[in-house]
């Protein structure tokens, strides 16, 4: 029977347990490093395992899972009331002990290494189609400076090459120039960025 909680503040490079009895009665306050984390779990008797779902959770979920504790992830923004005094990992992670407590406290399902590379594709591609949709407003924008006016839309960017490529054209060589390189780049289609 798995009779503690563990509390876990995550942090880049130290992390806060917080062990309790499933009635809240504190059982142990523990500071370590990552590399002392996984091993002090893996001697530590099987538990009910509390974290937020942050960056790295999800991966510690699964590590912890392999060694024989249940793993529970809760939303930061369902942990933050039960924070008592100032925010600071050690905070964190009694009121993440506190909050999973809770009978009605929803948690957030660990996410399998295959979902997380899916998840890491999805924003990068938002990353690019942003910086495209930036680049095609920096190029309407700097043409506009000198009376070219181009509706806004990617299916347009075709008459920016046009005006660029127009050698009889009355905008300086140096704009030209940058307008071209910002064309190649605001031009990728959008399934080439997945």
């Amino acid at each position: 029977m798995k009779d503690v909680l563990i509390g876990v503040g995550l942090a880049k490079s130290v992390f806060q347990l917080h062990g309790t009895s499933m009635t809240g009665d504190v059982k142990f306050r523990k500071k370590l490093s990552r590399g002392q984390f996984l091993y002090f779990m893996s001697e530590h008797a099987p538990s009910f395992v509390v974290m937020e779902a942050c960056g790295s959770a999800h991966y510690w979920a699964r590590e912890l899972i392999k060694i024989g504790h249940d793993v529970k992830l809760i939303a930061p923004q369902y942990v933050r009331p039960f924070v008592k005094r100032q925010k600071n990992d050690a905070a964190d992670a009694e009121a993440i002990a506190v909050a999973a407590r809770q009978p009605e406290m929803r948690f957030v399902e660990i996410k399998t290494s295959a979902q997380q590379a899916r998840a890491v594709l999805f924003r990068a591609r938002e990353r690019l189609v942003a910086q495209r949709t930036e680049l095609a407003g920096a190029l309407r924008s700097a043409l506009y400076e000198y009376g070219k006016v181009i509706p806004s839309g990617l299916a347009h960017l075709k008459r920016v090459e046009l005006i660029v490529d127009d050698q009889q054209s009355d905008i300086p060589a140096l704009v030209r120039n940058e307008c071209r390189d910002w064309t190649c780049h605001a031009s990728v289609p959008p399934q080439v960025l997945v």
